[in-house]
């Protein structure tokens, strides 16, 4: 079938409507018309160096209009989240740890399905695709049925995309991962929609001490709303002196959204004894250093995929926390319609907006 796509077609963008053929879904795929799809740091940060031509995307939902004869558990007709795939088949997946697959890289980034072949192509020429099972830049996608998720019909469509990735990243770190106790303390570098999340879920559990961290005024404005009970502009001074002025012995937990070196260091000196870092920034630095003595008094640095979360179950509990009001991250989202895609990854690269979100 013919479907339209933003294409990437050489490193860095911009990103182009094209028309595309589109395979059908294989015995465990599912054909799915997307409807709404969120753009991710992840999305910005692979369009540097992911082989082109290529369809991006990862935050998509939508409604399901074919399945494969193996599929189980979602029929045509379903609305469906999408999130990351896995293998399914290696320890790890087998006991609930899908975001640690053994195979997580080779099923997510590859651009290709396992047997090496694409959904996508143009001119009889395969299209890279399969972008974190997905590549949801799409008017419709094929995904393996791992990586869909069956929602409540009366949920809108389009605000449920962002909860695959970065809601549920940002969430699971905390819930899922750190799992502060009543009482605690933590602080989160960066105020974008994971580290809000964040921050969210760090109410949810009970947290009394929560600080934000970052250099955009306005995203401080909005974490103070959502959550946080203190902000940090780390332009104003220096960051490791002003969180020590709101926790005098340390942080309990941390939670790194930047993928930056320099913030990564200080969120881990900014723990008390036996903190806990958690890493889920995908940025600019390849490398984390700092001084051994950081972590010789019990504090630890964990990196975290996807919120380690088992889709299926975590992405619904979220939803029904939104719904209950729990979750407010209505407020995060600013809508652009599909055709303004350059325009909404500008949006989210100068700051100007939480969570980027093209409708179909």
């Amino acid at each position: 079938m013919r479907v339209t796509a933003a294409v990437l077609d050489s490193a860095g963008g911009p990103f182009t409507l094209q028309e595309l053929d589109l395979a059908g879904p294989g015995p465990d795929e599912v054909l799915v018309r997307v409807h709404s799809v969120g753009i991710c740091g992840t999305d910005l940060e692979f369009a540097n160096f992911f082989p082109t031509p290529a369809v991006l995307g990862h935050e998509g939902a939508g409604v399901v209009e074919q399945v494969g004869e193996r599929v189980t558990g979602v029929s045509a007709g379903d609305h469906v989240a999408m999130s990351f795939t896995s293998c399914g088949n290696c320890p790890l997946c087998l006991t609930g740890s899908p975001a640690y697959c053994r195979s997580f890289d080779a099923v997510n980034f590859a651009g290709r399905r396992p047997d090496g072949s694409s959904a996508l192509s143009r001119d009889g020429e395969p299209v890279n695709g399969h972008f974190l099972g997905q590549s949801s830049f799409a008017s419709h996608v094929v995904a393996p049925a791992r990586a869909v998720v069956p929602i409540s019909k009366e949920i809108d469509l389009r605000l449920v995309g962002p909860f695959g990735c970065g809601f549920g990243t940002g969430a699971g770190a905390v819930l899922n991962v750190l799992r502060p106790p009543v009482g605690s303390s933590i602080v989160v570098f960066g105020a974008g929609s994971v580290g809000v999340a964040a921050i969210l879920a760090a109410r949810i559990a009970g947290c009394t001490t929560i600080a934000a961290v970052d250099v955009n005024a306005d995203k401080l404005d909005t974490a103070r709303l959502l959550g946080a009970t203190h902000g940090v502009d780390s332009r104003t001074g220096d960051a490791k002196e002003l969180l020590a002025a709101i926790a005098p012995h340390g942080f309990d937990f941390a939670i790194d959204a930047t993928g930056r070196e320099e913030v990564l260091r200080t969120a881990v000196e900014s723990l008390g004894p036996l903190g806990r870092c958690g890493v889920v920034g995908v940025g600019p630095s390849e490398r984390m250093s700092f001084d051994w003595r950081s972590i010789l008094n019990g504090r630890s640095v964990t990196g975290i995929i996807g919120g380690a979360s088992l889709p299926q179950v975590f992405l619904p509990k979220l939803l029904n926390l939104h719904t209950a009001g729990r979750f407010p991250v209505d407020r995060l989202l600013s809508y652009y319609p599909f055709e303004q895609i350059n325009e909404a990854v500008t949006a989210v690269r100068s700051g100007t907006v939480g969570k980027a979100v093209l409708t179909l």
